[in-house]
């Protein structure tokens, strides 16, 4: 275990960030395995342990500070779970060249997310039938790329809070944490039961992750997250070049 002692500040940085914009810590914890050559299974069950542990703590502290939406979180949080079961059955089967050249994809699109999220504007949005039906749908959805990826499925999650409910985009940051408990929770069952788990990097990512989230939420009140959005744009994008490279063998 001692060996794997760096785990812990990996944990908090990702717990850190992914308080803050609302992603999921899975987006740093992930890459940084997969292109230390980390079977892609463990990756994601590690970055799972991570995600739930981070989004306690975020959750606690959001709640504090009165940003979270416990009906529309509690709804889509629940709705994610047959979908985090099937994406981490899915990802037992996929090559781990296959699983880097997905991942590079999800990296972009969280990329982009980041890069619009400034011109997101929530707007009053009553819940309707045809609506409840597309989130519950979008949420299973979510549920795989969380449990597949080991990401917690925010990148889905905070948009759809802030266009489809009307969420404010502090709000939809804390909400996504709640949801995130839940779809990161189940994921991380699935991927113990399937035997994809190593409790030596589950526990210290926890462990970084648990404070990281922490410090994560208090920041949030305070950083200027545009300049945090563009220095994590770009390093999100070299690790998904990387990753590429790394699947065709370059």
């Amino acid at each position: 275990m001692f060996e794997n002692l760096w785990l812990i500040p990996l944990g908090f940085v990702a717990g850190v960030v992914g308080s803050i914009i609302g992603l999921g810590g899975g987006i740093v914890i992930v890459p940084v395995l997969t292109l230390l050559g980390v079977p892609h299974t463990l990756a994601s069950s590690s970055s799972l342990f991570a995600a739930f542990s981070n989004s306690v703590a975020s959750t606690a502290s959001y709640a504090k500070q009165k940003r979270i939406d416990y009906k529309n979180g509690l709804r889509l949080g629940l709705l994610s779970i047959p979908g985090t079961i099937l994406g981490a059955i899915l990802s037992g089967q996929t090559t781990s060249e296959l699983f880097k050249i997905l991942f590079a994809a999800v990296l972009i699109a969280s990329c982009y997310y980041l890069f619009i999220k400034r011109n997101m504007e929530s707007k009053q949005s009553v819940l309707s039938a045809k609506m409840f039906a597309m989130s519950s749908g979008i949420s299973f959805f979510a549920g795989i790329l969380s449990s597949f990826f080991g990401i917690g499925g925010g990148i889905v999650f905070v948009p759809l809070l802030i266009i489809g409910m009307g969420l404010l985009v502090k709000n939809a940051t804390a909400t996504s944490q709640l949801i995130l408990m839940f779809s990161s929770a189940s994921g991380m069952i699935a991927h113990l039961v399937l035997g994809h788990a190593d409790f030596d990097y589950a526990l210290l990512l926890s462990i970084g992750a648990f404070g990281g989230g922490l410090v994560g939420a208090r920041m949030s009140l305070e950083i200027k997250e545009n300049r945090l959005r563009m220095l994590i744009i770009a390093v999100i994008l070299i690790a998904a070049v990387k990753l590429v490279l790394d699947a065709f063998g370059i």
